[in-house]
């Protein structure tokens, strides 16, 4: 089955929608007078919390850290906090930075993630979205072939900036994840701060500094596991940062 799109210019994906950015595109972000969201979640050496079939692509966008006397994988992820509509929207749901929109915005309403493939039925587009427009998947296969350099540049960029976003958070004192697929740990960093350690850190050699981390779990019987493996889970209430948890979702 081939899937068409064509954006009728709703706005809906540009509402409640915080947006992955690149560490360049947080930097513009914060220069431009957003709000940046840090998402963490993580997995352990051994494969808890992680499916087999996803742990090669979560491997690679993660950076190796330790957790007790346990070997982790921590994905953090910078995002521009949208919370209602995005603070780019004009009153015609248009983007006012559309020539210097995030890539994640230019790559919708195609997954990054190789794992998950495009699902019409969960995206917020209106049903003639999908009516006419170009092709973007003949035969199972993605044809648009601009879009393809788009993803595969997301992926890149995911991938180089892990030392970077880790010895960001190390700076900010963020060391706290959540178990990937059991929730997330999230931080609203200062950003003239956030901004400063980018760009102390922009063309530098990353300073060492010990790549501890402390796991936030839902329940004792997630916690557990974790202290089973050898992981260390966080004692005390969030001071710093708040934790969304999945178990519900």
């Amino acid at each position: 089955m081939n899937t068409t799109f064509s954006c009728v210019g709703c706005g809906k994906c540009c509402n409640d929608h915080h947006v992955s950015l690149t560490l360049a595109e947080a930097r513009l972000w914060a220069a431009d007078g957003g709000q940046v969201i840090v998402l963490v979640e993580g997995f352990l050496g051994n494969g808890l919390g992680v499916p087999v079939q996803q742990r090669e692509h979560a491997t690679r966008r993660s950076a190796l850290v330790q957790s007790g006397a346990s070997e982790a994988y921590v994905a953090i992820t910078f995002a521009a906090y949208n919370v209602g509509p995005c603070r780019n929207l004009d009153e015609d749901n248009l983007c006012r930075i559309y020539e210097r929109r995030p890539l994640v915005c230019r790559i919708y309403p195609m997954e990054i993630n190789p794992q998950i493939p495009l699902n019409t039925a969960v995206k917020e587009c209106p049903p003639e979205s999908w009516e006419k427009g170009p092709e973007l998947i003949v035969g199972g296969e993605l044809v648009d072939q601009e879009l393809a350099g788009l993803i595969e540049r997301s992926r890149q960029a995911d991938r180089d900036d892990i030392p970077y976003k880790d010895a960001i958070c190390a700076l900010l004192g963020f060391r706290t994840t959540a178990l990937k697929g059991d929730g997330f740990t999230a931080y609203l960093p200062d950003m003239t701060e956030f901004a400063t350690i980018i760009d102390e850190l922009t063309g530098q050699t990353l300073p060492e500094w010990s790549s501890e981390w402390l796991f936030h779990v839902s329940g004792d019987d997630i916690a557990g596991q974790v202290v089973a493996a050898g992981a260390q889970v966080v004692a005390d209430e969030p001071v710093n940062y708040g934790f969304i948890s999945l178990r519900a979702v």
